[in-house]
């Protein structure tokens, strides 16, 4: 028997916030935290999710619409992928600049001089890495994501973030499995990378350790791998190679320097965007000092401003590093970043890009015992990269704050920070 679904009425919202929702309050002033909707808004919602301290739901009707409200070009399928796309862009623009500020506020870091809000001109067909799942129906096998809020999925033969090349490769590996009558639930995802010229690669993760070897590479494709992942764990993560045809390697040029990565690399998925982080990165970085790039991945801000040193803990990424700075005097360090803190010296200029959790705090209390001369931080995350400066801040400066939109029509943020010792 389904849970009956609660609808709250007349729903006033406030502001967009941390993580992409809009929030506002039910009338015992309980907080609603709202997909689907912007400031000033007046709506009704679905809740799908019920806590002591708050509430989460998804738009079902708009009663007052907001000045910045446009149609999404995904109608069916934008809330699992691009919540942002029913805003305009200065709106998200300014929405961004203004939750970046709030992450370090609420750790009171204050009086910080940020730089113009950065952000390209392209909206759509950006990603140069997508990952789609799959949804068995009657007539075969369908690209699919998940629906937000729900367990079900959306059927779709394309993302509108994602490249053309990415999308039409998607569509092929489809093809090419319903060709050899592959059932849905035996398959997780399909990871598509392409490069800038329009090569693209595959990842492409099941369920079972299937017979794979009569797959067709399709023309779209250069090669492709095919992983068994563990169906206990719902990530799309390598457990074993079943199979695997041509070739995943892509390259790029990344600030000038040639950057090779594979379908699994690490590597950033807006390059426009990111070379104009790159030019600020490059500027901090040069000088005297020696220059150590941590959580390195593939190499691409470290190789392209001369870094002297990269630290990386992934393995497959250390692989690439090494093949792409083959022939310099450039080192390779395999190690966490806490592990590889002995790499780091007074006097150093030490960049830092981590993922979502920011720094460990083993790496915070040994950079403010080391002091490295200066602290150029790039984050995907305001709020960790916030709690992190909080610390720093105890013997650092910050000689500039500035955030990207590295992920249009999306909540996602990407921050710079450079810290210069007191």
């Amino acid at each position: 028997m389904s849970k009956k679904q609660i609808i709250l009425e007349n729903i006033k919202l406030m502001k967009l916030v941390h993580g992409g929702q809009c929030i506002g309050q039910n009338e015992h002033g309980k907080a609603v935290f709202v997909w689907g909707g912007l400031p000033g808004e007046l709506v009704d919602i679905r809740v799908t999710k019920k806590k002591s301290s708050y509430l989460e739901g998804i738009v079902t009707h708009i009663h007052e619409s907001s000045k910045d409200r446009i149609e999404p070009i995904e109608p069916l399928s934008y809330l699992s992928t691009s919540p942002w796309q029913i805003m305009t862009y200065d709106a998200e623009s300014t929405a961004k600049q203004s939750i970046l500020a709030e992450a370090f506020e609420r750790e009171s870091v204050e009086n910080i001089n940020f730089s113009s809000f950065v952000q390209g001109l392209t909206l759509y067909n950006y990603r140069n890495k997508n990952e789609f799942g799959f949804w068995g129906a009657d007539d075969g096998l369908h690209l699919a994501h998940y629906v937000r809020g729900t367990n079900g999925k959306q059927m779709v033969t394309e993302s509108k973030l994602a490249s053309e090349s990415i999308n039409q490769a998607a569509r092929d590996v489809r093809d090419e499995l319903n060709r050899l009558d592959v059932w849905g639930g035996k398959l997780k995802t399909v990871l598509i990378r392409a490069s800038q010229s329009g090569e693209a690669v595959a990842a492409l993760f099941v369920k079972e350790e299937l017979d794979m070897s009569n797959f067709k590479l399709p023309n779209s494709l250069e090669g492709i791998d095919i992983y068994y992942s563990n169906p206990l764990s719902p990530a799309s993560v390598p457990t074993k190679k079943v199979h695997s045809l041509g070739d995943v390697t892509l390259s790029d040029s990344v600030g000038g320097q040639e950057i090779g990565y594979d379908v699994m690399s690490f590597f950033q998925v807006n390059l426009p965007i990111f070379e104009k982080a790159l030019e600020q990165v490059k500027v901090h970085a040069s000088g005297e000092s020696r220059v150590v790039d941590m959580y390195s991945g593939v190499g691409a801000i470290g190789i392209a401003v001369g870094a002297d040193v990269l630290v990386e803990s992934d393995v497959a990424n250390i692989a690439m590093a090494k093949k792409n700075v083959k022939g310099s005097e450039v080192e390779v360090v395999h190690a966490t970043s806490e592990t590889a803190l002995n790499n780091i010296q007074k006097g150093d200029t030490l960049i830092v890009d981590p993922p979502r959790a920011g720094l460990h705090k083993d790496v915070v209390e040994r950079l403010l015992d080391i002091m490295p001369s200066k602290i150029i931080y790039l984050s995907c995350n305001p709020s960790t990269q916030a709690r992190d400066v909080k610390f720093l801040v105890e013997k650092y400066k910050i000689i500039h704050a500035q955030g990207f939109n590295f992920f249009p029509r999306t909540p996602h943020i990407e921050s710079l920070f450079v810290l210069e010792l007191k």
